[in-house]
C-alpha cells in the first residue's frame, strides 16, 4: 500500500544545511524521515551550475534540495513512486526557490518522459534492505523506503541509461551490499569509486558512497574511509562530527572522494 497523501498536522518543516534548506517531511511516527545519509549523498555529487541532475526514488527530495541549494542553477528532476512524498518533493522545491520537476512513477516502468531525457548526474539512496530479510515496518511509506522490491542492479541500470556521456551515477548504500552494487556499477559504467563511511576512527564502515562514470576508463578505486564522528566514542551530549562532515551537514560544503 502506497502513501497517497499526508495530513498537514502530520508534517513538520525541518532545517537542513544549518537552515540553508527548509524541508517538509513527516513528523516522527507519520512516515519516512531523512537522516544524514541523503545529505552526504548530495554533498558527494560533483555537479556544476547549469547541469541537469536526476534523483531516483527521491521521497520528499531532501538530497535533491540539498544539492540544489549547494550548487546554484541546476535543473532538478526527481522520480518518486508514492504520491504523498511526490507532493512533498514538489512543495520543497518550490518553497526553497529552486527549479525542477517531480515525476510520479514506478522505477520498474520508467515513463516515456523520463526515457526521453539524459542527465549530467544521477544519484539515489536505494532501499538498504531486501524484502523478507528484516522486520516489516507497519508504515507503508517507511517500508518502501527501507526494503523496496526493485533489485539494486535495476537502479544502477536505469541510472546508467539516463546519463549523458561522461556523466556520473552516485549511490549511498549499506556496506553489506557493496559486492552487489560494485558488480552492477562495473557492468554498466566505468571508473568505479567507493568511499567507505566509517562511524569513528578504527571502526568498520557501515555505509558506502559509490559512483561510476559513463564511458569512464579508470581502474576501480577504493578510497580511504571518511570518518563521520571524532574520537573513539561518544563522550557527551551534542554533535561530534568531524570537520569535513560537519561542514557538509551544516554549511552545505561538498564531500570529495579524493579527501
Amino acid at each position: 500500500m502506497r502513501r497517497d497523501a499526508f495530513a498537514e498536522e502530520a508534517l513538520g518543516c525541518d532545517d537542513f544545511l544549518g537552515g540553508l534548506a527548509k524541508i517538509w517531511q513527516p513528523k516522527h511516527g507519520f512516515g519516512y524521515r531523512a537522516g544524514v545519509d541523503p545529505v552526504l549523498l548530495a554533498a558527494s555529487v560533483e555537479a556544476r551550475p547549469g547541469e541537469e541532475v536526476l534523483e531516483l526514488g527521491c521521497g520528499a527530495a531532501p538530497a535533491l534540495i540539498c544539492l540544489g541549494v549547494r550548487v546554484g542553477g541546476l535543473r532538478l528532476t526527481g522520480v518518486e513512486l508514492q504520491p504523498g512524498y511526490a507532493a512533498l518533493a514538489r512543495r520543497n522545491i518550490a518553497e526553497n526557490g529552486l527549479q525542477g520537476d517531480i515525476l510520479e512513477a514506478d522505477l520498474a516502468h520508467p515513463p516515456a518522459e523520463l526515457k526521453a531525457r539524459c542527465f549530467d548526474h544521477v544519484f539515489a539512496n536505494p532501499p538498504y534492505f531486501e524484502p523478507g530479510k528484516r522486520s516489516v515496518s507497519p508504515d507503508a511509506g517507511v517500508e518502501l523506503a527501507q526494503a523496496g522490491a526493485l533489485p539494486l542492479s535495476d537502479w544502477v541500470t536505469l541510472a546508467a541509461r539516463r546519463l549523458k556521456p561522461r556523466g556520473t551515477a552516485t549511490f549511498v548504500q549499506r556496506v553489506e551490499r557493496l559486492p552487489e552494487l560494485v558488480s552492477a556499477l562495473s557492468a554498466n559504467l566505468g571508473s568505479v569509486e567507493v568511499l567507505p563511511l566509517a562511524p569513528r576512527e578504527g571502526r568498520a564502515p557501515r555505509l558506502i558512497l559509490a559512483r561510476g562514470r559513463k564511458g569512464g576508463r579508470a581502474a576501480f578505486r577504493l578510497c580511504p574511509p571518511l570518518v563521520l564522528h571524532a574520537g573513539a566514542r561518544h563522550l557527551e551530549d551534542g554533535e561530534d562530527y568531524t570537520n569535513v562532515v560537519k561542514a557538509a551537514l551544516r554549511d552545505g560544503k561538498p564531500i570529495s572522494f579524493d579527501a
